[in-house]
């Protein structure tokens, strides 16, 4: 009888020792808070990349317009030369992704809107209804109007949306120099009358 006794009292001994027993438990609970630590900080590292992203796309549409609006009359070469440096803007993001384009728009009499020429990723046709925003519909006036798509993919895709997010941006800007920016340029800019359609 006194061997299983003894058993019985190691047995019990050992067990609130177990219980006693904390060396481990740091180990425990950073393995099971690792995984959580590791989603936040990808998440956080995806999520400010993202906005930057964002927010150069925003500086790309007003860089867009703004260069153009400065312009008499622009060139195939000049335009290609804009589309380039407001691509720059996105160092140090892939330009890759973006799709941007610039529209002169001219508002008519009746405060209707029509294109009148448009380059880029995705110009707009002659036809093509283009929603301004009421304040700036002044009769007889034009509008240099810039688009910039950009598709972000995450780096990695179980934070954030595996398909990548589209982010975009447009601006309206007035021409400086002239009533309207020509495309192509006329033969004798000092003579030649805005197109209106």
């Amino acid at each position: 009888m006194k061997p299983m006794t003894r058993i019985w009292l190691r047995f019990r001994r050992s067990t609130l020792g177990l219980f006693n027993d904390c060396r481990g438990v740091a180990a425990v609970e950073f393995a099971m808070v690792l995984p959580l630590m590791l989603v936040l900080f990808f998440g956080t590292l995806e999520f400010s990349a993202g906005v930057a992203v964002d927010r150069k796309v925003t500086m790309m549409a007003r860089t867009l317009s703004d260069l153009t609006s400065q312009n008499i009359s622009v060139t195939d070469n000049q335009l290609n030369n804009i589309f380039n440096a407001s691509a720059g803007i996105l160092t140090p993001y892939s330009a890759t992704p973006v799709k941007s384009t610039i529209t002169e728009l001219y508002v008519d009499a009746n405060l209707g809107v029509h294109v009148i020429w448009s380059v880029g990723a995705v110009p707009h046709a002659k036809a093509d209804v283009v929603a301004v925003p009421t304040a700036l519909k002044v009769a007889d006036t034009y509008l240099i109007y810039s688009e910039v798509t950009y598709l972000y993919t995450p780096i990695i895709g179980y934070v954030m949306s595996k398909t990548g997010i589209n982010l975009s941006d447009l601006t309206y800007t007035r021409p400086r120099q002239s009533k309207c920016v020509f495309y192509p340029p006329p033969a004798n800019i000092n003579t030649a009358a805005c197109p209106t359609s």
